[in-house]
């Protein structure tokens, strides 16, 4: 850090100025000086990937995606309703956009999900179906998907969330009108509509060893008994933050011993708001271990987080009072999970110093008062919340202040951002102003900003 200190006279007028880095809440907007997550994962033989919505891969959110990420996921594009949402009717625009993307970034395409007991179209739901009718509707469904992207996709959640928290099987349209070997019969049908495509079970709360994750488990091992293909098996990973299982990789392992491999589908890591930095740091922590988990196993492929920004989050909208559970805020500023998935991915990429500063200055001056000022400025980085303290040397005390919350204890200053300009972009600024009394000098602080 560094700083200036000077003196003031009531006749002067004197700026001072300090800088300091902006720590974990600051990073670059296009990352130029990290290595992309993407290169850190391929020279590990990982994938890591991401959920996203086909509308919005313009601008920032789309040049995040194509340079951050190898693979992508089809956040709602794929799933029954949104492809064929009235029968026979097919529309494939979002989902086609996402394909096209990811070519043209060179990235992987996850498909996600061919069978579902949640988002089907409303004729379908709510139909009276026999099995035989009931069949023939899911196998033309999967070989129509499939066969449209045959060749263009890495792998496919053919089944989703088939199991209960205590191991049996979910009640739902495809269990009740065909029985657990419905499993079975999707799973032949995505192999035969495209044989080079990865074919995944997928789950929530199998992260760890338990009863679910068991279930799962004597799943995949009766179906590779009968010869059913299944190539690996979607840990979803939707955790609460500090809840990692401390059974991860262990349970990771138990299925690549059974000869499948393992993909951390749909990674976020929820916390009550507001974040704070103690949060933030416990969140880095966590994702860092889902990582170490699977970067330890040779057969887990890799981590693909659900949506990368909380602009493009779904937690908010479930879980109430809970959000900010992916590695970017919502204005794309990288926070601490970023930097911890890039070190876990082999990076050392850390979060830049001395690319946001402070400066204080009196800007205007009498015998009893003064009014002051403090500008908060970033090039080559961006601040999504921020703090600014300083401690005055000759008894000045603030009286009034706006655009921030400041409180003075003793000589000790410490002022936060308004709930509307915490916000700094790269190449932009904030400032707030205050009023304070002061008698016989008024030397200027050093500025802490973090």
């Amino acid at each position: 850090m560094r700083s200036r200190r000077s003196g003031l006279s009531p006749a002067s007028l004197l700026t001072g100025i300090a800088t300091l880095g902006a720590l974990l809440v600051a990073a670059p907007a296009a990352h130029a000086a990290d290595t992309p997550l993407r290169d850190l994962a391929s020279a590990k033989g990982k994938v890591i990937g991401t959920a996203v919505t086909g509308s919005k891969l313009t601008g920032t959110y789309g040049d995040t995606a194509g340079a951050q990420f190898n693979s992508l996921t089809p956040g709602n594009a794929m799933k029954w309703e949104s492809v064929e949402p009235s029968r026979g009717t097919y529309n494939w625009a979002e989902a086609d956009q996402i394909v096209a993307f990811a070519q043209a970034h060179n990235q992987q395409v996850r498909g996600h999900t061919l069978v579902w007991h949640s988002q089907n179209p409303g004729w379908l739901a709510n139909g009276s179906w026999t099995p035989a009718q009931l069949s023939t509707l899911l196998q033309d469904h999967i070989s129509t998907e499939v066969t449209r992207y045959k060749g263009k996709l890495a792998a496919w959640d053919v089944v989703n969330e088939p199991f209960n928290e205590d191991g049996t099987y979910r009640s739902t349209l495809w269990y009740n009108g065909l029985g657990a070997d419905y499993i079975a019969q999707a799973l032949t049908w995505a192999r035969a509509a495209d044989p080079s495509a990865k074919l995944y079970i997928n789950d929530y709360n199998v992260e760890g060893v338990n009863a679910k994750s068991t279930a799962l488990y004597n799943l995949v091992k009766s179906l590779k008994e009968r010869g059913v293909p299944i190539d690996g098996v979607g840990l979803q990973a939707h955790l609460i933050l500090g809840q990692v299982p401390a059974t991860f990789q262990q349970n990771i392992q138990r299925f690549a011993d059974l000869g499948v491999d393992v993909a951390i589908t749909e990674l976020d890591i929820r916390m009550q708001l507001p974040s704070t930095d103690v949060k933030l740091t416990q969140q880095a922590a966590d994702y860092k271990a889902v990582l170490d988990a699977c970067v330890a196993v040779t057969r887990c492929t890799g981590v693909t987080v659900w949506g990368f920004t909380d602009s493009d989050s779904w937690i908010p909208d479930v879980f109430t009072g809970y959000g900010a559970a992916t590695p970017y805020d919502e204005n794309y500023v990288p926070k601490p999970a970023y930097y911890a998935i890039a070190t876990a991915l082999g990076g050392t990429s850390t979060p830049p110093t001395g690319a946001c500063s402070a400066t204080y200055s009196v800007t205007n001056q009498w015998n009893t008062g003064f009014t002051g000022q403090v500008r908060i400025a970033c090039s080559g980085a961006a601040l999504s919340s921020w703090r600014v303290s300083w401690t005055y040397g000759a008894g000045q005390q603030i009286t009034q202040a706006w655009n921030a919350t400041c409180t003075q204890t003793g000589a000790a200053v410490s002022c936060l951002n308004a709930s509307y300009n915490g916000t700094v972009a790269n190449g932009g600024s904030v400032t707030f102003g205050f009023n304070a009394a002061w008698s016989g000098s008024n030397p200027v602080p050093t500025v802490t900003l973090g």
